[in-house]
């Protein structure tokens, strides 16, 4: 099994350790990215990957190492501390990279074969907004099964949070890792993922983005082909 962490800060605190106890639990191969470190790029707005398509992004070079380790992936990651009830800004910029991906216009194939685990955590509140940051994400690059884990660890360093609230942190990530191992190589989309890839297949048949539109032809996706099996 293939992981890939991507932490949307560069310090290793609570949210790292986290991620790391459950990529651990999963077992196999990791990669980790620390963002702003390893890609730290503002999205300009250009619509060059809408328009043009993705290799015209002007940060393509920094963002090729992430979006080859995702695509090559089983399980992906997304983690984040609450800043301000929301995601980093760096994961964030991140994110808005991949617009091009999502359903809407030219999701990957190999998404909808992935689970994606989205972890954040705060001192007290935030993390459903935080993790909703990165879960649209997930959901609409066509992840097949995609969990979120919000803890309030009640502390602003992993060294200062408590025994109990370790024991509890411990016992969720073993769950999600073993409802993720349980359906690795075998999870399929459910119904919410199929019903608005359904909804944009009908967009696509007379949408307003050409590239877009040739990219789900040429998938056969217009006809009785799907990205899932």
């Amino acid at each position: 099994m293939k992981t890939v962490i991507i932490h949307g800060q560069s310090h290793e605190g609570s949210t790292c350790n986290i991620a790391r106890q459950l990529a651990n639990k999963l077992g196999g191969e990791l990669t980790e990215f620390f963002l702003p470190r390893d890609f730290g790029e503002l999205c300009l707005g250009c619509t060059n990957c809408f328009t043009k398509g993705e290799n015209y992004c002007p940060h393509l070079k920094r963002l090729d190492p992430i979006t080859k380790a995702i695509d090559d992936a089983d399980v992906l990651i997304l983690a984040s501390p609450v800043y301000v009830y929301h995601a980093t800004g760096a994961m964030k910029a991140l994110l808005d990279h991949y617009g091009y991906r999502w359903m809407p216009h030219r999701p990957d194939e190999k998404m909808f074969s992935k689970q994606a685990v989205c972890i954040s955590t705060a001192a007290g509140a935030g993390m459903k907004s935080t993790n909703k940051d990165m879960a649209d994400s997930a959901f609409y690059w066509g992840c097949a099964k995609v969990y979120t884990l919000g803890v309030a660890v009640a502390a602003t360093s992993w060294d200062s949070v408590s025994d109990k609230k370790r024991a509890k942190i411990d016992s969720k990530t073993t769950a999600i890792a073993g409802s993720i191992k349980a359906r690795v190589g075998k999870v399929k989309p459910g119904f919410k993922t199929r019903f608005m890839f359904g909804i944009m297949r009908m967009m696509q048949k007379n949408g307003w983005n050409e590239l877009d539109m040739e990219y789900w032809r040429n998938k056969g996706w217009l006809d009785d082909k799907r990205p899932w099996k």
